[in-house]
């Protein structure tokens, strides 16, 4: 008797134990599936309704196939089994909500829409302005110092501050100036002028004093000036392109024959190894530093081509913008020499800016509504129109840190716009005390 209850206690806890068992281990036979942990749809749509759609779909850009991507992952759609031999994972959802708190940045990924003003935050007064499409009388320094020609004299708008300094002043003999542009310390300062001159200035607060006058190579005007480092690029009416190497005394190391009319427009790369140069012979060459030579000769424009921008996210693409006979912004690929697309603004165009915070340029007009476009790149949708200037504007900057332009009109005004945007942080002005220094062994040559 107690043999026998002790054997049926026996079989009855083995039989617990082997029930416990299956209970933890029921769904790990690696042979049988288990029908709890299958998702049927999901099944059907494997066996029928996919293959139908493979075949029915034809090839799509990577932007489409990454979506398609995002919403397998984001749908549990990526998987590739149709049986289950396991229980389900928990949701990752209520593993993350579990675990940790979600970031508040993690919260809200859609961006808002950027507001912009449709008024200029400020307006101030450019008496004597020269009205002349040609020239380039506006520019805007790293150390956030605006210069600005007017006339015979050029003055310094400190835009930190809000206060106003003569550089300098000329005669009528040398006047009026025709072109400022300040080189990439903030410091220093190349100024054209009417009688074919150029004198670099040292502009900081301590100093403001001529250096040297480059009076060499040019026959007329010089209304084009750009710097590559310690090249000043200079263009005239004379036709010429000049590179002048500001450190050594025999400043002139190369000159560009390219263009039979006067040269209005001069931009060098951000990589520095090639110059855009426009000009009012309707064409647009393209210069190499390394050969300095012309690799690339582009007259689709039909009227003067002074505005020209390098893309600041595409090294390769060069933006520009023809006078009021063409009134056309055309895209560029430096490297090929192709024209990418071409937008008619029903306005001469005078000036082109690249956003460097978004796909974005803005361009500047003259007849016949004197406006400052902002377009969406590559699809060239128009974002806004600036109104302001009540005739046509002659020239655009922009800010250091990117985020406002200044424009100078032939009313003269000159006008400070909020187009692309708020810096998210002030930025220090010790950024421009770590610029490069390469004007140091140039001061006083003569």
């Amino acid at each position: 008797m107690d043999a026998g209850n002790l054997s049926v206690e026996s079989s009855s806890l083995s039989h617990g134990k082997h029930r416990r068992r299956s209970s933890r281990d029921e769904n790990l036979d690696r042979f049988i599936p288990n029908r709890a942990a299958m998702d049927f749809d999901y099944a059907n749509y494997m066996l029928s309704g996919r293959k139908v759609e493979n075949k029915s779909t034809s090839p799509c850009s990577p932007a489409k196939e990454s979506y398609r991507k995002q919403l397998a992952e984001i749908f549990n759609m990526n998987r590739t089994r149709i049986l289950s031999f396991k229980n389900k994972p928990p949701s990752s959802l209520n593993s993350l909500k579990e675990t940790s708190p979600v970031s508040p940045k993690l919260r809200s990924t859609k961006r808002c829409a950027r507001h912009i003003s449709q008024s200029s935050e400020r307006t101030l007064d450019a008496p004597d302005i020269v009205d002349d499409y040609y020239l380039n009388l506006l520019d805007w320094g790293v150390t956030n110092t605006l210069a600005i020609a007017l006339g015979n004299t050029v003055y310094l708008w400190d835009a930190s501050h809000g206060s106003t300094s003569e550089l300098l002043s000329t005669d009528d003999d040398s006047g009026p100036v025709t072109s400022v542009k300040w080189a990439p310390d903030g410091r220093h300062i190349a100024v054209g002028f009417n009688n074919s001159e150029v004198q670099l200035w040292d502009a900081s607060i301590s100093t403001n004093q001529p250096l040297r006058t480059l009076q060499e190579g040019h026959g007329g005007r010089v209304g084009s000036l750009d710097w590559n480092n310690h090249i000043l690029t200079t263009g005239s009416m004379d036709s010429l392109i000049i590179n002048n190497d500001v450190r050594i005394r025999s400043h002139i190391i190369e000159t560009y024959r390219g263009h039979h009319q006067e040269v209005c427009g001069l931009k060098w790369s951000t990589s520095g190894q090639q110059l855009a140069s426009g000009g009012n012979d309707n064409l647009i060459n393209i210069w190499s530093l390394q050969s300095n030579r012309r690799v690339h000769r582009f007259s689709d424009h039909t009227s003067a081509v002074k505005a020209l921008s390098w893309c600041p996210f595409q090294s390769n693409l060069l933006a520009s913008g023809g006078g009021v006979g063409d009134q056309c912004i055309k895209f560029w690929n430096s490297n090929t020499g192709l024209c990418l697309n071409s937008v008619n603004t029903g306005s001469q165009v005078s000036s082109l800016l690249w956003s460097r915070h978004e796909r974005e340029l803005l361009s500047s007009h003259g007849f016949n509504d004197n406006q400052l476009i902002l377009w969406k790149y590559p699809s060239m949708v128009q974002l806004t129109q600036l109104h302001g200037h009540i005739s046509r504007v002659l020239n655009m900057t922009q800010s250091p840190d990117g985020y406002k332009v200044a424009s100078v009109g032939a009313d003269e005004t000159l006008r400070l716009w909020n187009v692309f945007g708020t810096p998210e942080m002030s930025k220090s002005k010790q950024d421009a005390a770590k610029a490069e220094e390469p004007f140091a062994s140039f001061a006083r040559i003569r």
